[in-house]
């Protein structure tokens, strides 16, 4: 649905696992083994079930962060992103060479790991609140605001924003 370009760094993954479905046809990325493999999950096994429900709720937790972040209310009662990135702790890693230091994933590599790294990273970088939610009720698709204030609305002008002014026209 969206016509702007990938979120920045590792907020990419963030914005792919949000836009894995889509409200408006139902279609859901992650009942295909491609839109699995493309989050590095697993195959599809008996685990793989349970799994899919925990990345499921991790997305909708997401989306409704990224809608918080557009200003607008939770699309439905979700589990608290929080309380979800919590069981997935980050460690401060200082490379002994030259002294950097960063944020690196404390287990395994799992995409909550994953999740809750790009997250940190992009709170360091200060883009964590320009990963947003299209304000659309039948869209709510994740993008990048890089408007100059920060304010975008639609994840498209041409699509949710055009409807939304359609709307607006007609009822006038």
């Amino acid at each position: 649905m969206n016509d702007r370009s990938a979120a920045p760094g590792s907020l990419a993954l963030v914005e792919a696992l949000v836009n894995t479905l889509d409200l408006e046809s139902g279609a859901d990325a992650l009942d295909t083994a491609e839109g699995r493999a493309r989050l590095g999950l697993p195959e599809d096994t008996g685990d793989a079930a349970e799994e899919l429900a925990r990345v499921r709720e991790l997305r909708e937790s997401l989306r409704a962060a990224l809608l918080a972040h557009a200003g607008h209310p939770p699309h439905r009662e979700v589990t608290p992103l929080g309380e979800l990135l919590a069981a997935a702790p980050l460690l401060v890693t200082v490379d002994e060479r030259d002294g950097s230091a960063r944020l690196a994933a404390a287990g395994p590599a799992s995409l909550l790991s994953r999740t809750a790294d790009a997250v940190a990273q992009a709170l360091i970088a200060g883009t964590w609140t320009r990963l947003k939610a299209c304000e659309a009720v039948t869209c709510h698709w994740a993008y990048y605001d890089r408007s100059p204030a920060g304010r975008g609305r639609w994840c498209s002008m041409q699509v949710c924003g055009a409807r939304a002014k359609m709307r607006r026209y007609r009822a006038k």
